[in-house]
């Protein structure tokens, strides 16, 4: 299993940036795709207290549910990428 785990729904542009993200750096990711109805996205909820995504989780460095696709964006390539070098 891979510690970066990616809440997402199908055709979310914004999930999709960050996937972009994930694939350009090489990540090995778990994907967790959420039902379309907000309502039923109790397992988003309770990783990140909202219900809106992507959210990402990234264990290794104790990061429990970021939101907001430019905040995992930069996130990554500051944590993994060549920001990181």
């Amino acid at each position: 299993m891979s510690d970066l785990v990616l809440y997402e729904l199908d055709g979310c542009p914004y999930c999709a940036k960050v996937t972009d993200k994930l694939n350009e750096l090489g990540l090995e990711y778990e994907s967790v795709m959420v039902p379309s109805a907000h309502s039923e996205r109790t397992e988003v909820e309770a990783v990140s207290g909202q219900t809106g995504v992507p959210v990402l989780v990234d264990e290794a460095n104790g990061v429990e549910g970021m939101s907001e696709s430019d905040d995992i964006v930069e996130y990554l390539e500051q944590t993994y990428g060549d920001a990181a070098n």
